[in-house]
């Protein structure tokens, strides 16, 4: 591995003058795809080179011949017809032009007076002495806008008394529903303990113990009836409790409906005395309304005479307007005619003149096909930097391996230093440098980057089975292990660079 060479930088001239010869070589290019031959049904349109000019580049001095191109336009044979007519139309037209222009002279030398033998417009005078129109009319007298005293309404009634909210104890009854039930208790449960201890003996002479299945089985009846006495005496003291409460209900219901039956006879007297003020009020507004009603009658007939004025002098304004504008009419008429006396000779030598027009033909857009520039310079440059970048690089490493082995070789001096590969592991290639072997060959020595097993501290170096095949002087084996001297390895490189 040798110090590598930096890269030769481009010749600017000579990039230069490459680019601007892609760059005209690609114009002439573009300007034989982009000039397309066309024909139509009306012509033809076509393209030939007819020649060239030579141009010099002032940078370089080179000389480029630069195509020059002929644009030929040719009518169809009718088309080529028509404008021969068509030239000879337009020639007449203007002949016949030049000819009434001189006959329009005279006419226009005399000065066009609209006063001579002009009828009289409308006189304005006469519409403004028109009758004015009359914008008010007489009063229809005032409007009745308020009523007499009607009396006061009645919005309350007399108290009809305390609506009843409950009934009843505040316990509904529950201490007499408890003493109904001790009562019937107290006579059923003498009978249910004699009935038990009758059980009880029965059992005893039959010899059955108490506390057994037997004993409970044969209890099993009793306890039944005795809970179904106890449950319909709990239920009778219940339905007592309900009959009592349904009576202070009902007591209570009847309070409540002589209540209400007290309010509706007070709202229906608070009624009447509300329908009375109402009719009061109907009456004093049906004689408002009345008042109202004679007011607009008079104010309408007022009005109606005034419109009726105002009619008639509308009208009789629109009968002056009409014959105002009848003699504006008439006016204008002759003043028309008179121009147009004046304007026709005019029109007519514009209308020669004007002539019809030869049809040309459509020419298509052709596509433009653009052959792109071939960036020379940008490619050159581009590689150089590529180059310079690799160069770098490679710099870098060889500077980075070069140092390595010059700092080991400067540290251990005449030392030998393990460097089996097969104590080593995570081996990564580097590259290789030139060595001289003993018998002067030059040769190449691999330098890889790799760290002894179990000790993760990365290194740079030979393999000195590698060292072996170069310099055999430079290795030693001790304890199966191949060993390198690293100033031996170093000579060796140094004499090879």
């Amino acid at each position: 591995m040798s110090k590598p060479d930096a890269p030769t930088p481009p010749n600017p001239q000579a990039t230069a003058a490459a680019q601007t010869g892609t760059n005209v070589s690609t114009a002439v290019a573009n300007s034989f795809l982009n000039n397309v031959n066309q024909n139509t049904p009306d012509g033809s349109l076509s393209y030939d080179p007819t020649g060239s000019y030579s141009w010099t580049d002032p940078s370089t001095g080179s000389t480029y011949n630069i195509p020059r191109w002929t644009s030929t336009q040719t009518l169809s044979p009718s088309g080529q017809a028509l404008k021969t007519q068509n030239d000879a139309t337009k020639l007449n037209l203007a002949t016949m032009g030049n000819q009434q222009s001189s006959k329009v002279m005279g006419l226009l030398s005399q000065p066009f007076d609209p006063n001579s033998n002009a009828p009289i417009g409308g006189n304005a005078q006469n519409i403004l002495n028109a009758p004015q129109a009359q914008t008010s009319y007489a009063s229809g007298g005032p409007i009745q806008s308020s009523l007499g005293d009607y009396g006061q309404q009645q919005s309350t009634f007399g108290d009809a008394g305390d609506i009843t909210r409950s009934y009843g104890p505040t316990d509904n009854f529950s201490a007499d529903r408890q003493r109904v039930e001790d009562s019937l208790m107290a006579r059923i449960n003498p009978q249910l303990n004699m009935q038990q201890d009758k059980i009880a003996q029965q059992l005893a002479d039959q010899g059955i113990r108490y506390g057994s299945a037997a004993y409970n089985n044969a209890f099993q009846p009793y306890n039944q009836q005795a809970n179904d006495a106890r449950f319909a005496a709990i239920n009778q003291a219940g339905q007592e409790q309900q009959r009592m409460t349904q009576e202070a209900q009902a007591q209570a219901q009847f309070q409540n409906s002589a209540q209400q039956q007290d309010y509706t006879q007070q709202q229906g007297r608070g009624q009447f005395a509300n329908d009375a003020q109402q009719q009061n009020y109907n009456q004093m507004l049906g004689a408002g309304s009345f008042a109202n009603a004679a007011q607009g009658q008079q104010n309408a007939q007022n009005a109606s005479a005034a419109g009726f004025y105002n009619a008639g002098a509308g009208q009789q304004l629109a009968q002056q307007q009409s014959g105002f504008n009848a003699a504006n009419s008439q006016r204008n008429q002759y003043m028309q005619e008179q121009y147009q006396q004046r304007n026709q000779p005019l029109n007519e030598i514009s209308a020669l003149m004007s002539g019809s027009q030869v049809q040309q033909p459509n020419w298509l857009n052709s596509p433009t096909s653009q052959i792109p520039t071939t960036d020379y310079a940008g490619i050159v440059n581009q590689n150089f930097a590529q180059q310079s970048q690799n160069y770098q690089s490679a710099n870098a490493n060889w500077q980075s391996t070069m140092g390595g082995l010059l700092g080991l070789g400067g540290k251990l001096g005449a030392a030998a230093i393990t460097s089996d590969e097969r104590v080593k592991e995570n081996i990564i290639p580097m590259g290789s440098v030139f060595a001289a072997s003993e018998d002067g060959e030059r040769k190449k020595l691999p330098i890889s980057e790799w760290s002894y097993k179990g000790d993760p501290e990365r290194h740079v170096g030979p393999m000195a089975q590698d060292v072996e095949k170069v310099d055999k002087s430079a290795v030693t084996t001790r304890g199966g292990v191949k060993h390198i001297y690293p100033a031996k390895v170093m000579g060796s490189i140094l004499r090879a660079a």
